[in-house]
């Protein structure tokens, strides 16, 4: 290895090792680092506590030793898993903030696709109720056709989300990523909300609908 202070030094591989995502591309010896980088600074320290004792009983000498360092963080394992499990939940809030600005445009599509269809069934739609059919379920019927459109919506959001979310986890394999996990919970929670955006989104498609007079609507060329 080259350092930029102290010039070329030989080493000999101890051991090859494949997940990098906490030691890096390489560990040298805490001696040769010291000697050959001068200027480093310590990001950070792991501490193997001795047999029998536990991370609490520990605890108040470790941050004796950290007094003189102000800008050290002292964390059990417990604490460091939630401190990188809050980088990754701040990145799913941002998510969670462009899905919910997705559904608002999709409220807007769909109110747009209904009052679009309405306009161009005019005739049809008076001749159902020329036929019999009640305001209340011409309303239904419009309302359930905005409830098929969303279930269809949301549908094709989960199977492309599985994808890319599978394509980035087979990408992320060699960094120690490698669990996939469905969010079923979650998923469920998002299908139940694309139903009522659907049913939200037809509450003035179908109103407009019902009240479309009977004989101006069969007349409609």
């Amino acid at each position: 290895m080259t350092y930029p202070t102290t010039g070329t030094n030989d080493y000999t591989v101890q051991v090859i090792y494949s997940v990098r995502d906490i030691a890096g591309d390489y560990l040298l010896p805490l001696v040769a680092a010291q000697a050959n980088l001068p200027s480093s600074l310590d990001i950070a320290i792991f501490v193997k506590l001795a047999p029998g004792v536990t991370a609490n009983a520990a605890r108040p000498a470790i941050s004796r030793m950290l007094a003189a360092y102000p800008n050290a963080t002292l964390q059990d394992q417990d604490q460091y898993k939630a401190a990188q499990t809050q980088s990754v939940n701040t990145l799913l809030d941002l998510v969670y903030a462009l899905l919910a600005l997705s559904v608002l445009i999709a409220l807007i599509g769909i109110a747009n696709t209904l009052a679009l269809s309405i306009y161009e069934r005019t005739r049809e739609l008076g001749l159902l109720r020329a036929v019999g059919m009640t305001r209340g379920q011409l309303r239904s019927m419009v309302r359930a056709e905005a409830l098929v459109i969303s279930m269809f919506g949301a549908l094709e959001g989960v199977l492309l989300g599985v994808l890319f979310g599978w394509a980035i986890v087979d990408a992320m394999r060699s960094s120690g990523v490698t669990q996939m996990v469905f969010p079923v919970p979650q998923l469920l929670v998002v299908a139940v909300i694309a139903a009522l955006a659907g049913l939200l989104a037809a509450i003035a498609p179908s109103s407009r609908a019902a009240k479309l007079n009977i004989l101006q609507a069969v007349t409609t060329e």
